[in-house]
């Protein structure tokens, strides 16, 4: 029996057929539409969402109280000159890359405005604890600049939602969570960074008592797999400004090593490596408690 063989080798970019644009993932061909096709235009164009500016808003509608934090954490991090934060708001901003042809951008509203939710649905983050799959026991939101959501959610997490194990040194009293908080820092600024934004979806925090899932809208960079994040790799944030502004900040390095830190804070204290699972709309980090 003949036959004919047609191979198809897979092509790095989307194909546009008929109006519509196309990818190759894995063996299928999936449809380009909504926040994916949005996605892949920018990038087309070499451009990211949260470079996009946002015409409506100006300068004097941001919170000038987080602008002065990030402005004092820069200033002990000395990642950027100081003259720099000298400058007004507006010189400032534009040297952050947050100002893009005389508008503020999407990235400048989600670090610096005081309700980011009100331009861009699903910008924050929810916290909750199960008792099963299916029995939510209890929720917070945590909202606000993404300067302030890091610091709210951190400490929500330990002080409300996570038991610690209860030992002594002598007279003094030791608690140890099964998540420390070095990595809990990590893959929650990590989940920041990396979200898709425009999706409207929040990130998702989900606590039982042996178990914590962080997972958030977002996808890897082109041509990574989840073997790559477990190998020494480089920095391709899908938020590059925001990012930025972290990196100077002293919230995250420049250098890809996110997940590194995570698995160093895990050896450090004893506890179980976490574990990543890429779905096709979405990237969750699952940590688990010893057995003890």
């Amino acid at each position: 029996m003949e036959y004919i063989e047609i191979d198809v080798p897979s092509y790095p970019i989307a194909i546009s057929c008929k109006e519509n644009y196309y990818f190759r993932s894995g063996s299928t061909s999936q449809k380009l539409t909504g926040i994916e096709l949005e996605s892949f235009i920018l990038r087309k164009r070499g451009a990211t969402w949260d470079n996009v500016p946002y015409p409506l808003i100006k300068i004097e509608d941001l919170d000038q109280n987080a602008i002065q934090k990030f402005k004092e954490l820069a200033i002990r991090k000395k990642r950027i000159d100081d003259t720099i934060l000298e400058e007004d708001t507006e010189t400032l901003l534009d040297k952050l890359h947050l100002i893009n042809n005389g508008y503020l951008t999407n990235a400048a509203l989600l670090l610096f405005s005081k309700d980011p939710e009100r331009y861009f649905t699903g910008a924050f983050i929810k916290v909750g604890f199960f008792e099963t799959n299916a029995d939510l026991i209890y929720q917070d939101e945590v909202r606000g600049s993404l300067f302030e959501q890091i610091d709210k959610v951190i400490e929500l997490i330990f002080f409300k939602y996570m038991k610690a194990k209860i030992s002594y040194d002598g007279l003094q009293r030791v608690e140890e969570y099964f998540v420390s908080e070095a990595s809990m820092r990590e893959a929650i600024l990590n989940a920041i960074v990396h979200k898709q934004y425009e999706s409207g979806v929040p990130i998702q925090i989900s606590i039982y008592k042996d178990k914590l899932y962080i997972t958030n809208v977002g996808k890897l960079p082109d041509h990574w797999t989840e073997k790559t994040l477990y190998q020494k790799h480089g920095s391709k944030p899908y938020n590059p400004n925001i990012a930025h502004v972290f990196y100077l900040a002293g919230h995250i390095e420049s250098w890809g090593r996110g997940i590194e830190k995570i698995f160093d804070s895990c050896i450090e204290n004893n506890l179980p490596m976490p574990k990543y699972y890429i779905n096709p709309t979405d990237i969750m980090i699952e940590f688990d408690a010893p057995k003890d």
